[in-house]
């Protein structure tokens, strides 16, 4: 669960907003919400207020909630607790600040054979498995089961999108990139659509991108391609690689942009330059969801990625991790609609 302080900073605010929010459960409520997907989340939560308050937000994100683990929870937290993630949207030239307090989750606890995944993709008929580096990060056993689902995926031909979603805090205390992309490389032979960001594939996954700059404020989309095709070289197994283009510019002006490869051929989303930014995160994540939702409904790559470019530069419109989009504002977007009122 994602707490937000509004403009305040982490360490001196006195009140919180707070939202639901995971990398997975985001993509999965960006495609039930805007774009009238059903879907389901796999998660482990302990049975306390809190965690009640997180089943709360799934039943408003209309999330099916069947495959949830309820915990029994000790009063305490000694044994198990849920998941807080406190973030700080910056403004100008101070940039957004995340503080995750995610140790002895009931998510991170999930181990190999907890889940039904033959329910889940059997008798359920799952069309798309969707997980990522977060989830495979906060504990041995929680890679294991990424596997353990994959595997399960694969035997029944549904597809596998896999988000990079580097966070250096979630590894560095169990090995730093070294461990992640171990990790990452281990679990990328199953995936069939493989995202990430400016900085993923780098730190992730151990591909190098050419002249994006330290800090990568310097995206060259032909850049990516040359790092993309390595990629595809090393793992024939993906079909679509996907990539978000960010330059931070400040913390609330960003150029956005996306690049798509698939069936040997590179799409890239229009560029917005100087997009405004009210609270950036959940970007990436509404553009997995749109760039899903444009495969699963039948479109080609170029609606694909710029359904998720649009999605992901509405998402970061509003505030919290998850989307308050319409199909239609989507659309709008994509077309070159503008910020004109409508009424």
């Amino acid at each position: 669960m994602a707490k937000n302080p509004a403009q305040a900073r982490i360490s001196t605010a006195r009140s919180f907003r707070a939202w639901e929010g995971g990398g997975e459960y985001n993509v999965a409520r960006g495609l039930k919400r805007c774009f009238g997907l059903e879907t389901a989340i796999v998660t482990a939560l302990a049975d306390n207020p809190i965690g009640r308050l997180v089943q709360d937000f799934m039943y408003q994100g209309g999330v099916d909630q069947s495959h949830v683990r309820w915990v029994p929870y000790d009063g305490i937290g000694r044994t198990v607790r849920n998941g807080l993630n406190f973030t700080e949207r910056g403004f100008g030239v101070r940039g957004a600040v995340g503080c995750s307090d995610r140790g002895h989750t009931a998510t991170s606890q999930l181990a190999v054979g907890d889940i039904d995944w033959e329910r889940v993709f059997g008798s359920d008929g799952a069309r798309w498995f969707h997980t990522g580096g977060i989830f495979a990060a906060l504990s041995d056993s929680t890679s294991q089961v990424a596997e353990e689902a994959m595997r399960a995926a694969k035997r029944h031909g549904v597809v596998i999108s896999y988000d990079l979603n580097y966070r250096e805090s979630l590894w560095k205390g169990i090995g730093g990139k070294a461990r992640a992309q171990k990790v990452n490389r281990e679990l990328a032979k199953y995936v069939d659509v493989m995202l990430g960001n400016e900085e993923d594939f780098t730190a992730a996954l151990g591909f190098e991108v050419a002249d994006v700059g330290e800090s990568f404020n310097h995206l060259e989309a032909a850049s990516f391609q040359r790092m993309i095709e390595t990629v595809v070289a090393e793992y024939p197994n993906f079909s679509v690689v996907a990539t978000t283009l960010r330059n931070a510019k400040s913390a609330d002006v960003n150029d956005w942009g996306a690049l798509c490869y698939s069936d040997g051929r590179f799409f890239q989303a229009r560029t917005r330059e100087n997009l405004a930014i009210y609270d950036r995160v959940g970007g990436g994540d509404s553009f997995a969801s749109g760039l899903i939702y444009g495969f699963l409904s039948g479109k080609d790559p170029e609606w694909s990625v710029e359904c998720g470019a649009a999605h992901g530069a509405l998402a970061m419109t509003t505030p919290g991790d998850t989307t308050m989009a319409t199909l239609a504002e989507v659309e709008k977007l994509m077309t070159g609609g503008g910020a004109r009122v409508n009424r």
